[in-house]
């Protein structure tokens, strides 16, 4: 994704500030949408084109209002379904915010959600309903599920027409591209959240060493692999 993403000088530096923004605690929608307004401000003034289409965000209020942890989980998935933009492992940044902050998970629980969504199949979004089962059951899932789906389905069905208007834009163009730098970068900030709590004694340093290695080594191999293998030598070497 990353290779993707930084394809110029000013992307790139637009990623160094989102990630400096990171971390110092700026949230995620500010970084995400921030870079995109910056890049879209300095495209303008080099521009004399006018953005074609214009998309209102709305975004909707926070669930800490709500006593039912069921509406609560269904209110923040459809928040986080809303406003979700780039690779869906931008998800566990979200979450970290919305639900891991808020006590509602830990992000132990949340790193289990994570290995449950590469080793089952379908979408990385299935740890949504895993996550949802851990709070609050059976229900919990459920709501979850179609919280953080209903979303995508009714942005197609709203946002189909104005796709080819999307695309003829050299300013809105130039925004995606920047949001897909901020969303590359999120994803590189969660995984450092998550890999301060998981990654703690010369075993998980050796598992991590392994786990990128092989990832990176052999390019082709599935997930399922690399998860299944981790914890089989996770297991092996709580032995020694």
């Amino acid at each position: 994704m990353a290779k993707k993403a930084f394809k110029s000088i000013e992307l790139i530096i637009i990623g160094v500030l989102a990630l400096a923004a990171c971390f110092l605690g700026v949230n995620e929608l500010i970084v995400l949408f921030g870079s995109g307004i910056i890049i879209l401000l300095l495209s303008a003034i080099r521009s004399s084109n006018k953005l074609n289409s214009v998309i209102p965000l709305l975004l909707l209020k926070s669930s800490s209002y709500f006593n039912s942890t069921d509406l609560k989980l269904f209110l923040s998935f459809l928040k986080i379904g809303s406003i979700l933009y780039g690779s869906g492992y931008v998800l566990f940044a979200f979450l970290d915010e919305e639900l891991v902050a808020n006590g509602l998970l830990s992000r132990q629980q949340l790193i289990d959600a994570i290995a449950v969504g590469q080793f089952t199949p379908g979408p990385v979004f299935s740890s949504v309903t895993f996550i949802g089962y851990q709070i609050s059951g059976w229900s919990g899932a459920i709501v979850s599920t179609v919280g953080v789906f209903l979303p995508s389905f009714l942005f197609v069905w709203l946002l189909n027409p104005l796709v080819p208007k999307m695309r003829a834009s050299k300013l809105f163009s130039a925004f995606l591209d920047a949001v897909n730098v901020a969303s590359v970068v999120i994803i590189i900030y969660a995984c450092y959240l998550m890999g301060k709590d998981s990654i703690n004694d010369w075993r998980t340093v050796l598992i991590a060493i392994i786990s990128i290695v092989v990832t990176f080594s052999f390019k082709k191999i599935n997930s399922v692999f690399i998860v299944v293998g981790g914890s089989l030598l996770g297991y092996v070497l709580s032995l020694v």
